[in-house]
């Protein structure tokens, strides 16, 4: 069991670590308060060669893994979370194409969205279908050579600058076995952003809400080349993107915990810095506890990832490091603000933003609340066992 990093792992983790310092950290305030894409993040991504890790060099890509993802979105988030989900959406919309595309689509779509000349959006969630994804009701109905796709989608992260998009369509009858995907130009006629989102925190990132109105498909854009197979692709995808949205949670937490306690060293109170307070001390160490906890949950998942251990059953070890990463941002982004007072409540300091941004951690991708079912299943399956 090796928990060291290569010096491949370390080279990403410090050319990401530059980005975050040099790209990300000055510009995080404004890019929350405008809620504007920060193109100067996705280029600085771009030039170094970040872009493409979840690709396999086979289809264009870098093909370093998950694990280096990982990596980089924990050293951007420590600044700002939604540096970190440009890096998921590296791989989000990617990865349904690597894992169920045929190599015509693979060829076609991936070299330049792993090189950063185009983007991709993932389209998923619908305005009644979120957690319950079975049950999908756009639907794309079979004209000759085409396909003609009509419905809607909802909080599509990073719509509005997307190229293309990888969309879940209902091709056949109910349930899961009738959901097929395809890649889509985002530009196709029919195809409108009928709004964008105000949203609490992660705000550099725009959400997309999409409606699709007779929207022509060529069928050689239907993932894989055959109908129904839709579903079991996007499980496959979010089980292995898991780890990158918790990862956002790892960095976060940790750029909340360094920024509190510079502050507690600096800020004195009765004659002593805060930081000489046992009560705030512990505060420190519970976070400190948390964090490296969830880190090394994350990288395993990652690594499992890597190996190919991503389908259901291995499932549940994915729901466990998302679950409590992102839950762990949460609580240390809590405590942080609280080490700061009534300063960590104002703008002024990056508490506030983590704050709002840690809170769409355990929604996106699968609530914490669905981790704890394929969690509570594998136990009662007996695939997850203790005795």
């Amino acid at each position: 069991m090796e928990f060291e990093l290569s010096e491949e792992h370390r080279l990403i983790k410090d050319t990401a670590r530059r980005i975050a310092r040099e790209v990300v950290a000055p510009r995080a305030k404004e890019v929350d308060e405008t809620g504007e894409y920060p193109h100067d993040f996705f280029e600085a991504f771009k030039k170094a060669g970040l872009l493409g890790m979840a690709i396999p060099e086979s289809m264009g890509g870098t093909g370093n893994g998950i694990l280096p993802i990982c990596l980089a979105i924990e050293e951007v988030a420590k600044y700002e979370c939604g540096a970190g989900l440009m890096l998921v959406l590296s791989g989000l919309p990617t990865r349904p194409i690597v894992l169920g595309g045929t190599d015509e689509q693979q060829q076609k779509y991936l070299p330049a969205l792993a090189a950063g000349d185009t983007k991709g959006a993932f389209c998923l969630t619908e305005p009644d279908h979120g957690s319950d994804a079975a049950n999908l009701e756009t639907r794309a109905t079979r004209d000759g050579d085409d396909f003609v796709l009509n419905g809607n989608k909802v909080y599509i992260s990073g719509g509005t600058v997307a190229d293309y998009l990888t969309v879940f369509a209902r091709t056949g009858g109910p349930g899961a076995k009738g959901i097929s995907a395809f890649v889509v130009d985002a530009h196709s006629p029919g195809i409108r952003i009928d709004r964008t989102d105000d949203k609490m925190g992660v705000r550099s990132v725009p959400t997309a809400h999409f409606s699709f109105s007779d929207v022509r498909v060529p069928a050689e854009n239907l993932l894989g080349g055959s109908e129904g197979n839709g579903f079991n692709t996007a499980m496959l995808t979010l089980n292995s993107m898991r780890p990158t949205v918790g990862a956002r949670g790892v960095g976060l937490a940790e750029g909340a915990a360094a920024y509190a306690l510079e502050w507690a060293r600096e800020r004195k109170a009765f004659g002593n810095a805060v930081a000489d307070f046992e009560a705030i001390q512990f505060m420190f160490a519970d976070m400190a506890i948390q964090i490296e906890a969830a880190r090394n949950l994350i990288y395993k998942a990652a690594w499992l990832v890597d190996q190919g251990k991503f389908t259901r059953e291995h499932a549940h070890h994915l729901s466990i490091a998302k679950a409590f990463a992102t839950e762990m941002a949460n609580r240390v982004a809590f405590d942080a603000l609280q080490v700061l007072g009534a300063q960590g409540y104002m703008k002024d300091h990056p508490l506030e933003r983590h704050y709002r941004d840690a809170r769409q951690l355990t929604i996106v991708e699968g609530t914490s609340q669905v981790q704890r079912v394929v969690i509570s299943r594998a136990m009662i399956d007996r695939v997850l066992v203790y005795g």
